[in-house]
């Protein structure tokens, strides 16, 4: 598979979700239908291992037997794929890293080591080790808001200078200010922001989404992007009900102590475009499926475009 440039790393990129058994078993005929709807709705490629996939939760054989589906899926597609070769171990990402490399996906999404907050020496230490296990193949670094390790928009500029195999973050976003800083010291970075917000974002310099309105539906998170290349007004407009359907419905459950993949996966139930189902792994609360009811009806109300087939 062809690699990407920071120029080319664009657009909107589907999550491999994990449907779940009553066991937690990974149920990959399941996993394989969603595939087959993401493969088709529009998307510019396909990622694994996201906080919507649950990293955190595989083992190493579920690791590569994810990899192997996904990226034989995509290649059958002519459709890019980002392997993600998150650990909040430095040592078993590097590793995974390295597995991932193998397969020569268009890219591999990297987090930082996460027990510690690293000083700004160990993030660039912990940058050019994953770029030169990744042997090649180009970076994305993934920084939740959650992260310990926070990296600032200077900080990202050296990074990029260093480390020419980074070409793009993975971020909550920020203000006018934070994307002036962003244009000023890193440029060159290609910045994806929170699905729910890019319409304000793409106007500010992002080009892109990873998960949430992906999540909802491929199609739709496709269709919306492509509004934004053409009419951003409008764009924007459709983002502002976007929120307001974030504010009302899925902030009260953030609000329960739900975690993101369980409201990531509500979300594709909500869209019932593959059958996903809210189940996520234990330690975690699953919402109960009983509420996607009424959800689906207030998203067909308020935002029929991101749930529409």
């Amino acid at each position: 598979m062809t690699t990407l440039t920071a120029a080319e790393l664009r657009g909107i990129w589907a999550s491999a979700l994990l449907p779940l058994d009553q066991s937690d078993e990974i149920d990959y005929a399941r996993l394989d239908a969603a595939l087959a709807v993401q493969l088709a709705s529009g998307v510019q490629g396909i990622y694994t291992n996201g906080t919507a996939g649950e990293f955190h939760t595989l083992t190493e054989a579920e690791y590569d037997r994810l990899h192997e589906l996904v990226t034989g899926r995509c290649a059958d597609a002519g459709v890019p794929v980002q392997l993600g070769a998150s650990q909040p171990s430095g040592q078993l990402s590097l590793d995974r890293i390295r597995r991932a490399a193998r397969l020569r996906p268009a890219a591999i999404q990297v987090i930082l080591p996460d027990w510690l907050p690293l000083h700004a020496d160990e993030v660039r230490a912990a940058v050019h080790g994953m770029a030169e296990a990744a042997d090649g193949v180009p970076l994305v670094l993934y920084q939740p808001p959650y992260a310990k390790t926070q990296v600032d928009p200077v900080l990202y500029g050296r990074l990029a200078t260093e480390v020419p195999a980074l070409i793009g973050i993975k971020v909550p976003g920020g203000d006018d200010d934070w994307y002036a800083r962003m244009a000023e010291h890193a440029g060159g970075l290609a910045i994806f922001v929170a699905g729910h917000t890019l319409a304000s974002g793409y106007a500010r310099g992002a080009v892109g989404s990873y998960a949430n309105v992906a999540c909802l539906h491929p199609a739709g998170a496709a269709r919306w992007y492509g509004l934004m290349r053409t009419d951003l007004s409008a764009a924007l407009a459709a983002e502002g009900r976007l929120r307001a359907f974030f504010d009302e419905h899925i902030a009260p459950l953030a609000a329960e102590g739900y975690c993101d993949p369980a409201l990531d996966k509500t979300l594709a139930a909500i869209g019932d475009w593959a059958p996903i189902g809210t189940r996520v792994r234990w330690p975690h609360r699953s919402v109960d499926p009983a509420v996607v009811t009424g959800l689906r009806a207030a998203a067909t109300k308020a935002i029929p475009e991101f749930v529409g087939r």
